[in-house]
């Protein structure tokens, strides 16, 4: 059910929509990828076009990690949660097909999506502190070579502080630009269309779950149910009640930190005025140094080495975020299925068709 790219991710994804009898609308951005090929952000909905109640599942807002969700949304495809005359269920495929198709966490502006939803009035500027301090260390410019990061980073998480270094490297900067966890200059073209296009197309819905699927953080091949500051109407503890799951909030999550820019973050601003709840799911991959590391390489080979797929540092990033063991590729698809699941029996009241 994994994809080997993104142009096969997609056409499986279209192909079971249209196998299904489901309607299915394209986002086009103007980046292209390594053979060419058109990039779109795909959107499949299911059940009723005016729905009060809707399940949004989105899937690749940080590009790589989209295998994940792509297979998940596959299968929900194929067996979908039994739905409503009054509701639907909506597969966001891949927010970021730019950073799916080049093995990159990232869009065609270096820009971490994840951090690019800021509202009007914020600042566009500067960096944490003590990411201005890590600056060299984090974004040396220069192609990836073994440089003895890990103890480098020890050494400084030593006089620092994990949290306080994990929540600066993490938390979103605008400073500098091919540094890692960019959170850019401007909204970004995907992010604009796909915002114009939850307005225009949810304007009519009275509660929506969304469930934002993520890889990296955590316990391997196990699912995190987070809830960021600010992003609905929901408590933690009505989330676990309603899910039967364990749900934490983002600074207790294992590794975790606060993120300025964040989509979830930004919904409540989009859709006013309506019952929201969201859930950003993690489906935890190798240790976050792990995962650190096969970033920074793939960023030095993309902004200073030839940056083409074909190189350690992309594989390494697609293992270090998408696993190739069957085992974690089965625990991830189950994982984010049962989520959607969930949620339908609670937005609900039915299990799945």
């Amino acid at each position: 059910m994994f994809s080997a790219d993104y142009a096969t991710a997609r056409a499986r994804f279209r192909a079971s929509a249209l196998r299904h009898d489901v309607a299915i609308e394209a986002l086009p951005i103007t980046a292209r990828g390594p053979n060419h090929e058109d990039l779109n952000i795909d959107i499949a909905w299911l059940g009723a076009r005016n729905a009060r109640r809707i399940i949004l599942h989105i899937t690749g807002v940080h590009g790589v990690e989209a295998y994940a969700g792509s297979a998940t949304q596959l299968a929900l495809l194929a067996v979908p949660p039994a739905l409503p005359a009054d509701g639907a269920l909506v597969l966001v495929h891949v927010l970021n097909p730019y950073g799916m198709a080049w093995l990159r966490r990232t869009n065609e502006n270096n820009v971490d999506l994840n951090r690019n939803f800021l509202p009007d009035s914020a600042s566009w500027t500067g960096a944490p502190p003590l990411y201005r301090k890590l600056d060299r260390l984090l974004n040396p410019a220069s192609p990836p070579v073994r440089d003895g990061f890990g103890l480098r980073l020890a050494v400084r998480s030593l006089r620092h502080g994990i949290h306080a270094m994990h929540q600066a490297i993490a938390h979103g900067q605008h400073r500098y630009p091919e540094g890692l966890f960019y959170g850019g200059a401007e909204l970004q073209q995907g992010p604009r269309q796909f915002c114009a296009w939850l307005q225009q197309r949810l304007a009519k819905a009275e509660s929506v779950f969304v469930i934002d699927m993520h890889t990296g953080l955590g316990r391997h091949g196990a699912s995190t149910l987070i809830v960021e500051p600010g992003t609905g109407t929901a408590t933690t503890a009505e989330l676990e009640a309603a899910l039967a799951q364990p749900v934490t909030g983002g600074t207790a999550a294992p590794a975790a930190y606060t993120v300025r820019g964040s989509l979830g973050a930004a919904l409540p601003r989009l859709l006013p005025g309506l019952s929201l709840k969201f859930i950003l799911q993690e489906i935890g991959t190798w240790s976050s140094l792990h995962v650190l590391h096969a970033l920074r390489n793939e960023n030095r080979w993309h902004h200073h080495g030839v940056g083409h797929l074909d190189h350690p540092a992309k594989r390494q990033l697609r293992e270090a975020l998408c696993p190739a063991s069957t085992e974690w590729r089965n625990a991830a698809v189950a994982h984010g299925s049962d989520l959607v699941y969930r949620a339908a029996d609670y937005l609900f009241g039915r299990s799945r068709a």
